[in-house]
């Protein structure tokens, strides 16, 4: 579980191929505090660190081939740009919103607006595979940050960075095009999936 409050940005130093499986190596500054079989968010998408190298800060991650198909790790590169962060704390302040770290499905950047002084991100998504929609105020989780919406209709939603954000996540490398990962709102979800399941008991 996480809150989709970033931490910092990792590394991507080595990707390697195996069947149908990806191993990803990555770097960041607390490389040496992690361990093997701990859960981390990638750009949104929970893997488990498999591999630690603490001198090199350094650590292994590997995604299946279902989790390819799901995110946006199929456009990941040597050198890219991750936003990460670790599991939850049950000892502090809850900030963000429940994030699961399990991606719903990919949308793509088509407008980014400079608001003198903070900036407005535009997305579209393939709202067949949409298991939720948005609704103005609602919470959505873009590449693992936690976010409010600002516009929002079908298929398509907006929300607003400040200048930390902007400055810590890897929102900075957004431009129209960039395939982000999202995550609805679990309680969203919910209601969704009730709804449906009594509307279809009512024909």
């Amino acid at each position: 579980m996480f809150t989709g409050i970033i931490e910092t940005t990792a590394k991507v130093v080595k990707i390697e191929k195996e069947n149908t499986n990806y191993h990803f190596t990555l770097e960041v500054p607390f490389g040496d505090e992690l361990a093997i079989d701990q859960s981390m968010a990638h750009d949104g998408c929970c893997l488990t660190v498999v591999k630690v190298d603490k001198e090199r800060k350094q650590y292994v991650v590997t995604a299946m081939d279902e989790t390819m198909l799901k995110t946006n790790l199929g456009t990941w590169q040597v050198g890219t740009e991750v936003n990460v962060e670790r599991s939850m704390r049950m000892d502090g302040r809850f900030d963000g919103h429940i994030v699961q770290g399990h991606v719903d499905q990919t949308a793509t950047c088509t407008k980014v607006v400079d608001d003198n002084g903070s900036w407005r991100f535009y997305f579209e998504y393939d709202q067949k595979n949409a298991p939720s929609i948005t609704v103005p105020k609602g919470s959505i989780s873009i590449n693992g940050v936690s976010l409010t919406v600002v516009d929002s209709e079908p298929g398509m939603f907006s929300v607003a960075i400040i200048p930390y954000t902007y400055k810590v996540t890897n929102f900075h490398n957004f431009k129209p095009g960039t395939v982000v990962n999202i995550e609805f709102d679990v309680f969203g979800k919910y209601v969704q999936r009730l709804l449906e399941q009594y509307l279809d008991a009512q024909k």
